[in-house]
């Protein structure tokens, strides 16, 4: 761009208030006695140029354009001080803000237009055998040229497949899912407690159809979104798949991480997880709870261990647990909640055991200062104890009268001095037996949500993970005893 400049002489007065009306441009004649104001031309053609110039399309008489806007060599420069400074004849105003005050160098001719200008020298025609043909449509290509043209194209697709996996690979690699331990019986183990990957498998494939009828927790908490399309998307804004989600939430169980540390390894927010481990465990607690597991008399006997042959009609072998919750503020509930046993507020559970090792029962949590007694009777295990079945208990559970059945129950001294010499060898025999059910709580117990104070905030869904992580012992494990394993 180059800059033309120009100078101007100054009136001595300047009694008119004229106005610039070019956009950008604030110049008043009451302000500036330097500049002088021109109205727009009568002709037709400079006036059209003077509108397109300055993109002023309302013009009236009044209606002015400042000498700034104009070369020097389009003024006429007054020839006193007091004269009026003119205009040369088709002038037109080129010097505006937006152009930096500069007039922009005439442009270069383009192409097409030296190419009009341009006159062709008599030059020699082109040889005939460097003229290109027209293209033969109804030509055949070499039947190699087809066959080399397939390998190249099958190539391409292969490497582009290839190129695929190893993107599928790297993204799997790089989220925290359960497709990345999948390799790993070890990682699966420690993060759901399953014993391998195919078990975890298995049992997905067990709930799988039921969870495209799951019934999703929603962000109001008062309503429920019903998920049509087995994903997550549309209720919470995410997309993690249901597979996924399990996995989610055996993670939460099973190693006991909190809620904004699988927020961050899952990268969704902490609310979500909220409502998908609510959701799961609602979902579970459902659909494994329609399950029945208390096994028949006949069922019990065709899979009782050698080592309950002295007691041959154990139907189910009980016992409680307490897990350690917070110490709510209120002196009423602490005093509900508080195990003498434990020395610290819990919650308490009853559980059954086959003499074979499965769970048969679990009863909902209560308060951890309930008895053993109370417990088995509000539990309702009770309701399914029939005549000619028997139940091995701790000497805590004094439940002679409220069973149909025998009971199996270390002997107690009972203000006796001592107890004979068999019932030393029978407390014996009943206490090594009842060594399975305590090791079954403590499967129960490896999932690690357990391992520590429940907080009082979970309350309203504890109950549901508690029974779903009791239930989920039945799928996870192998037999207690390996010699109990039937083929």
């Amino acid at each position: 761009m180059a800059s033309r400049k120009f100078k101007y002489q100054r009136r001595e007065d300047s009694s008119s208030t004229d106005h610039c009306c070019v956009p950008l441009c604030v110049a008043s004649s009451k302000f500036n006695s330097v500049l002088s104001f021109h109205t727009f031309p009568v002709d037709e053609e400079t006036r059209r140029k003077w509108i397109h110039s300055t993109e002023r399309f309302n013009i009236t008489s009044h209606t002015r354009v400042c000498s700034r806007h104009f070369i020097s060599d389009d003024l006429i420069e007054l020839s006193t001080p007091k004269g009026r400074r003119l205009l040369r004849k088709g002038a037109v105003p080129t010097l505006f803000q937006w152009n930096g005050y500069s007039v922009a160098e005439p442009r270069r001719t383009g192409v097409w237009q030296r190419r009009e200008d341009y006159t062709p020298v008599d030059e020699d025609p082109v040889p005939m055998d460097a003229q290109h043909l027209e293209h033969d449509y109804c030509s055949v290509p070499e039947p190699a040229a087809v066959d080399n043209a397939l390998n190249q194209t099958e190539d391409l697709r292969k490497e582009v497949d290839r190129l695929r996996r190893q993107v599928e690979e790297l993204s799997v690699s790089q989220r925290f899912c359960l497709g990345r331990f999948a390799a790993s019986n070890d990682d699966v183990r420690f993060y759901t407690r399953f014993m391998t990957y195919s078990h975890l498998i298995a049992f997905w494939k067990l709930i799988e159809p039921a969870s495209h009828n799951m019934i999703h927790v929603s962000r109001a908490r008062a309503t429920t979104i019903r998920s049509e399309t087995g994903t997550t998307g549309s209720a919470w804004g995410q997309s993690l798949q249901p597979i996924d989600e399990f996995f989610l939430f055996m993670v939460h169980l099973s190693v006991g991480l909190k809620q904004r540390d699988l927020a961050h390894r899952f990268n969704i927010h902490q609310s979500t997880v909220s409502r998908i481990i609510t959701t799961w465990a609602n979902f579970l607690y459902t659909v494994l709870g329609s399950v029945r597991i208390w096994m028949s008399e006949e069922e019990v006997k065709a899979h009782l261990p050698n080592e309950f042959q002295d007691y041959p009609d154990t139907q189910v072998v009980i016992d409680c647990t307490e897990l350690r919750c917070q110490t709510p503020s209120s002196l009423l509930l602490q005093s509900e909640v508080f195990s003498t046993y434990k020395s610290h507020c819990t919650f308490k559970g009853l559980i059954g055991m086959a003499p074979h090792g499965a769970i048969t029962f679990v009863s909902s949590l209560y308060a951890g200062s309930v008895s053993d007694k109370e417990l088995f009777k509000q539990s309702g295990i009770v309701s399914l104890l029939k005549h000619g079945m028997a139940i091995m208990v701790d000497k805590g559970f004094l439940v002679d009268d409220c069973v149909p059945c025998k009971v199996y129950r270390p002997a107690y001294l009972s203000k006796r001095e001592q107890i004979s010499a068999d019932e030393v060898r029978e407390t014996q025999s009943i206490a090594w037996l009842r060594v399975h059910v305590e090791r079954l709580i403590r499967r129960v117990k490896q999932h690690k949500l357990f391992d520590t104070v429940i907080p009082l905030s979970i309350t309203g869904s504890i109950n549901q993970l508690y029974t779903v992580a009791c239930l989920l012992v039945n799928y996870q494990n192998g037999p207690l005893v390996k010699a109990w394993a039937k083929d």
